[in-house]
C-alpha cells in the first residue's frame, strides 16, 4: 500500500497534537478526517475558542469533526464512512472502544513520556516536578486500560536542569512528531515488533501516575526542601503556575497582602533558624525559607498583573519585616 491510500483519522487537540499532524500533512498522507473536541468559552469575554487542530484542520481543508459525545450514533456512524484504516490519538480524550476498535489496523496513541512511568493526564509536568533528568515520548496500541496497551516504540531525551516544563514541553513536541511518523511508516510497510508493558514491568521497569494538575496541586508548600519547591516551579511554568500568598504574620485577622504566581526560582542558602515561609530577604532578592534551604524567586505575576522579575516587584511592594509566604 502507498501512504496516498493508507486512510488516517486524526484525533487531538492542543498545539503539542498540530506538530504530529503538519509532519504527516507535509509528508503527503492521508488523513481523511481530523476530531478535536468541540469549542468552548474562554477568557474573560467567553469568546468561543478554537482548538489549535481545528484551527490547522480549518487551514488546510481537512474534514472536521467535533462531538460532544464519542458514543453518539450520528459520529460513530459518521466516522465508520470515513473508511479509515488507522486512527492516531495525540493529546484527546479517552475513547470509546466502540471507536478504537474501528480501523483495522488499530488505534495508536503518542503519549508523552517513557511508559510504563506517567500514565495519566499531566506526564510532562509530573516528570519535572519529581526531578527526573530524563524523559521522552512512547506510540502505543490502544486498550481498555489507560496508556497500558503495547508499545510500539520510544524515543528519550535529556531534561536540564534550567528546563521548565515549557521547555520539555516543546522537545517532546517535535521528537514526538518524529516518533509519530516513524510509526505510521513502519504501519505502513507490515514490520512493527510491539511489547507489551506487563513484560517490561517483569523486566523491572516502573510504574507510576501523573494525575491531572488542580489548583491545590500548584500551591507551594514551604517546608518541603528547596529543591522541591524549585522542582514544582519549573513543573509548572510557564503554565498553570505554582502560586503563594504573602501575608503580615502580625495580624492575625487580615488576609493576604498578595497572592502571586511564582515562575523563576533558584536555589540558594538559607538562614537555618528561618521558619519555613519565612521572606528571610527582600533587599538583595525576595528570598523564602523552606524546610531546608532557601528558594530565591526571579520571577513572579501578582494577581491582575503582568509577569515581572522579583527586582521590579520589590520595587512597589508594600512588605512589613514579618511577612510570610503561605
Amino acid at each position: 500500500m502507498k501512504k496516498e491510500d493508507l486512510r488516517i483519522v486524526f484525533l487531538g487537540t492542543p498545539e503539542f497534537a498540530v506538530e504530529s499532524l503538519d509532519l504527516l500533512v507535509r509528508e503527503g498522507f492521508n488523513i481523511v478526517g481530523v476530531v478535536t473536541m468541540p469549542d468552548k468559552p474562554a477568557g474573560r469575554g467567553h469568546r468561543m475558542f478554537e482548538s489549535p487542530v481545528k484551527l490547522y484542520a480549518k487551514e488546510h481543508g481537512l474534514k472536521l469533526m467535533q462531538p460532544v459525545k464519542l458514543k453518539d450514533p450520528e459520529f460513530v456512524s459518521e466516522l465508520q464512512s470515513l473508511d479509515a484504516d488507522l486512527f492516531i490519538v495525540i493529546a484527546f480524550r479517552m475513547l470509546p472502544e466502540v471507536v478504537w476498535q474501528m480501523p483495522r489496523l488499530g488505534t495508536f496513541n503518542l503519549h508523552a513520556a517513557l511508559l510504563p512511568r506517567y500514565r495519566g493526564a499531566a506526564p510532562i509536568n509530573w516528570a519535572v516536578i519529581n526531578g527526573d533528568t530524563e524523559t521522552g515520548v512512547t506510540t502505543f496500541f490502544l486498550k481498555h486500560e489507560i496508556d497500558t496497551g503495547d508499545i510500539i516504540s520510544q524515543e528519550r531525551v535529556e531534561i536540564l536542569p534550567t528546563d521548565n516544563v515549557g521547555d520539555v514541553h516543546d522537545k517532546l513536541m517535535h521528537l514526538g512528531a518524529t516518533l509519530t511518523l516513524d510509526t505510521v511508516n513502519h504501519i505502513l510497510k507490515g514490520d512493527l515488533v510491539t511489547i507489551p508493558q506487563d513484560k517490561l514491568l517483569t523486566e523491572g521497569a516502573e510504574t507510576s501516575l501523573a494525575p491531572k494538575i488542580f489548583k491545590e496541586t500548584c500551591h507551594i508548600d514551604w517546608t518541603l526542601p528547596a529543591v522541591r519547591v524549585h522542582n514544582l516551579v519549573r513543573g509548572l511554568s510557564p503554565y498553570p503556575c505554582a502560586w503563594t500568598e504573602l501575608y503580615d504574620a502580625t495580624d492575625n485577622e487580615g488576609g493576604a497582602i498578595y497572592n502571586l504566581k511564582v515562575l523563576e526560582t533558584r536555589v540558594t542558602d538559607g538562614d537555618g533558624s528561618a521558619t519555613p515561609g519565612c521572606v528571610i530577604s527582600r533587599d538583595g532578592g525576595l528570598i523564602v525559607a523552606c524546610g531546608e534551604g532557601a528558594i530565591e524567586i526571579l520571577r513572579l505575576q501578582p494577581a491582575g498583573k503582568k509577569a515581572m522579575t522579583a527586582a521590579e516587584f520589590l520595587r512597589g511592594a508594600r512588605m512589613p519585616k514579618s511577612t510570610v509566604a503561605r
